[in-house]
Formats: C-alpha cells, structure tokens, sequence
C-alpha cells in the first residue's frame, strides 16, 4: 500500500469537491460531446470526436489520480500540533534579515501548498528550514537565488 497522504480538513473538502465537479459537471460535458460528434458521420477522419475522445482519456486519468488520492488520505488533527514551534499549519511571521521585509507562510502538507496564498510546503527549502524552529530564532535557507536569512517574529495558528 502507498503511503499515506497527510491534509487538513480544508485540503481533504477541497479535493472531494474538485473530484465532484469532474464526475458530475466536466464529465457529462464530455460524453455529451462524443455523442455530438459522432453523429457528425465517419468517425476515421472525424477530429472533433478524436479530441473529445482524448478529452475524455485525460478526465478519467484525472479522476482516478483524484480518487487514489483520496484513498490514502489521513486528517491531521490540528488540535493535537504543539503550538509553540513551526509545524503543520502554523503561521509564522519571518523577517528577512538584509531587507528587512517580513513576510508570513502557512506551513502546509506538500497536496495543500499554494504560493499565491502563501501557504508553503514543509517539504520545500522555505518550509524545511522553518519547521520545528521557534519564535526568535534564526534560520538560514538555500533557495535557487541564494541564501536567505530570516528571524522568526511570531508563531500562530489560525
């Protein structure tokens, strides 16, 4: 058995509602649309039937990538993570030490990561180099463009 894939309550309700939308929504579009084309005539040189065809080969590649997914999910119990150090879930205010900009993350299982929201993975450069660490302490992260070194000002949980 594969192993198990870590989320938050938010992080598993988003996956079923995404696996949801595909089965219920996308999917019918695209059988109706294969029935669509393929009363367009000969099916051989027929693009539009080939492209939806294909379309559907990606959804149910999609669905059964989602639905594997969710088969080895296990809820993190927020509660019961330590809240004085940098773990799952917790926002931690950093201040980069040379330009003095601060910034907080979201410390986040790698499936919830999402860079525009500032939630990052515990398995990325960023996240690795916070997790465990504790307010006040300093950090030094190796990322593509260099070193970055930041202090930790503050530790939260929402």
């Amino acid at each position: 058995m594969s192993d198990p894939i870590y989320m938050s309550r938010e992080g598993i309700l988003k996956l079923e509602a995404e696996l949801k939308r595909l089965k219920f929504t996308e999917r019918p579009k695209i059988v109706a649309e294969i029935k669509r084309t393929m009363e367009l005539g000969d099916l051989s040189e027929n693009a539009e039937y080939h492209a939806a065809k294909e379309a559907q080969r990606h959804m149910e590649r999609k669905l059964a990538d989602l639905e594997l997914k969710l088969s080895r999910v296990q809820l993190i119990d927020i509660d019961s993570i330590p809240k004085d150090k940098a773990y799952l879930f917790a926002k931690v205010l950093v201040k980069d030490q040379s330009s003095g900009e601060e910034i907080e993350y979201t410390l986040t299982p790698p499936d919830e990561a999402d860079v525009f929201e500032d939630k990052i993975s515990v398995k990325s450069p960023i996240g690795a180099a916070l997790l465990g660490k504790g307010e006040g302490e300093k950090v030094e992260v190796q990322v593509p463009k260099g070193t970055i070194n930041y202090e930790i000002l503050k530790i939260s949980r929402e």
